[in-house]
């Protein structure tokens, strides 16, 4: 159990609902530590009881966090401890969210919680797919944004933003090829000068110019065709 989150000094004071949520959250088994950030409840919870702070969430009517919005992945590259895992709950009866955050490493799975919410499945697919996050007990772990070739994981801070193959349609194989990624081109003079730096002077700007005494050349407007 995390220790309580710090309240007012004066108690004669109604908590802030937020303050009160973060209270309650605090008491959920398997969180380590409560805070409240931009008005938002964020608590972090121990990956091996992830699925018993989910279902506490859900289950206490204190709490009645019933949908599961979102679960997103997040990488710290620098941390031994690289991925946190958030999952965004959202109350429709008491009209309240909070964010429970879980890490882990490359190769340390996180239990899966699509027994809890059901719609999980999908959002893990996503963050094994985009962070290469393994999700034990997740029966469909399968690619979902990428295609099923795909080597390695593109959100990931240290995967290459051109990627490492390109994919096109070869007209003599008349199939779907992959190939590395070449990203060659021809050096090129850029004429970076906009067209209407070209004219100084347009029709009517000698009337400015013979107030102001300063020479002007005018531009001529084309002569329309004869006949």
């Amino acid at each position: 159990m995390a220790e309580g989150v710090e309240t007012p000094p004066s108690t004669q004071q109604a908590l802030a609902p937020e303050q009160a949520l973060a209270d309650i959250v605090a008491t959920m088994p398997g969180v380590s530590a409560v805070r409240i950030d931009k008005g938002e409840v964020v608590a972090l919870a121990g990956r091996d009881g992830v699925v018993a702070t989910l279902t506490a969430l859900r289950d206490d009517p204190r709490c009645a966090f019933a949908q599961l919005m979102d679960l997103c992945g997040v990488d710290w590259p620098e941390r031994p401890e690289r991925f946190d895992v958030v999952y965004n709950l959202l109350s429709v009866a008491l009209n309240q969210r909070v964010r429970v955050i879980v890490a882990t490493d490359e190769s340390t799975p996180v239990p899966s919680v699509h027994t809890v919410f059901p719609c999980a499945t999908w959002w893990e697919r996503e963050a094994w797919d985009l962070f290469g996050i393994v999700f034990a007990g997740q029966p469909d772990l399968r690619r979902i944004l990428t295609d099923y070739g795909f080597d390695g994981h593109p959100m990931r801070k240290d995967f290459p933003l051109t990627g490492y193959v390109e994919v096109r349609y070869d007209e003599d194989q008349k199939a779907v090829v992959y190939a590395p990624v070449q990203l060659t081109q021809d050096w090129r003079s850029f004429d970076f000068l906009s067209p209407w730096e070209g004219v100084t002077t347009l029709p009517g700007d000698e009337k400015v110019h013979a107030e102001r005494g300063t020479p002007t050349t005018t531009t001529k407007p084309a002569e329309a065709p004869k006949g």
